[in-house]
């Protein structure tokens, strides 16, 4: 049976967008009031047969951005890996007073939402006892969330997702999309808060060794389709879910390439969208770039595409460079807004 997917097309910004979608001749991309789309690409699926065509039209489903994300540009979250083994820092927040002070100085710098982990997921990586996982990062939940700063927590965990959010986190981001553990779709169907569903082909210590997709894009889609149903049965309103297409999780370099390239696709799941790419392999690969704590300009350059692709988050390390292109970036889309 065919399957046809619809990825949105002809993006145009600020004045332009608003006046398209006040004229009919486009709509909103994601539910954003600067960028609109003007065709949209018809992809079908028969098998292994795969058509493409551009026409007018809209999406099946329309994004409506819920209250704690913003319809007139992306939030930035700033990473805050509570670990001894991060692929980004090698382990130079560990310590809770350390991470503590970074949450503090990313929040300075223009982060929206802390996003705080003390299991590493990087690839290769092993597992963390909830205890210790727990252990790392209560207290500078605590801290950050009491200092009037909004914290996520990443995590797998459905006890510590529970642990988390009763130490002031407000925002769950699992990196395996409620499935590590069944206890954790139930946590968050009892809960109130957003959750961000991340798509992941295997786990963290296999997921590197010889990904395998159809194709990448539209497997993405599918997988990420089914797990928003999934948590809308079990009781997660579609208006608390964000979806986040994985960048180099269980992904060769094509693969990653070809799902930041058909970004705009991912809009069709209507829901919000986050892009987490900073500092990772895929970024040192093309630039060349072995250290991924000097992957700032090609992480910034994959932010500013993605926020003109309508990402609703980005997930950063270096908050400052990343707030300062979109500042630029954004001024020339929507000069009405730049504020100058």
């Amino acid at each position: 049976m065919p399957t046809t997917y619809t990825r949105p097309a002809g993006l145009v910004y600020g004045p332009d967008a608003r006046q398209v979608i006040a004229q009919g001749r486009g709509a909103s991309l994601g539910g954003l009031s600067a960028i609109a789309y003007t065709l949209v690409e018809e992809i079908t699926r028969d098998g292994g047969r795969i058509t493409r065509r551009f026409t007018q039209g809209t999406l099946g489903r329309r994004t409506v951005v819920p209250g704690f994300l913003s319809a007139d540009r992306p939030l930035i979250m700033g990473i805050l890996n509570v670990t001894p083994d991060s692929f980004s820092d090698g382990g130079l927040n560990a310590q809770a007073e350390r991470a503590i002070a970074h949450g503090m100085q990313l929040a300075k710098e223009g982060a929206d939402i802390l996003d705080i982990g003390g299991e590493s997921t990087r690839p290769g990586s092993e597992g963390v006892p909830e205890a210790e996982e727990l252990r790392r990062i209560l207290p500078v939940i605590e801290a950050l969330a009491g200092a009037g700063h909004t914290v996520s927590v990443d995590t797998r965990k459905a006890n510590v997702m529970r642990a988390a959010l009763k130490a002031g986190a407000r925002i769950v981001n699992d990196v395996a999309a409620l499935t590590y553990e069944p206890a954790a779709l139930q946590a968050m169907a009892e809960a109130t808060c957003p959750v961000i569903l991340m798509h992941a082909q295997g786990d963290p210590k296999t997921m590197q060794l010889s990904p395998q997709y159809d194709d990448v894009a539209l497997d993405v889609f599918d997988w990420l389709e089914v797990r928003i149903e999934a948590c809308i049965a079990a009781g997660i309103s579609r208006d608390r879910i964000v979806a986040d297409p994985g960048i180099g999780f269980g992904k060769s370099f094509s693969h990653n390439l070809d799902v930041l390239r058909q970004f705009a696709l991912y809009h069709s799941l209507g829901v919000p969208l986050l892009m987490g790419l900073s500092r990772k392999g895929f970024i040192g690969a093309l630039t060349g770039e072995k250290q991924a704590g000097n992957r700032v300009n090609g992480s910034v350059g994959g932010a500013v595409w993605s926020a003109l692709n309508g990402a609703h988050i980005l997930r950063v390390h270096d908050v400052k460079a990343t707030v300062e292109a979109l500042a630029v970036a954004g001024a020339a889309a929507d000069p009405d807004q730049s504020g100058l």
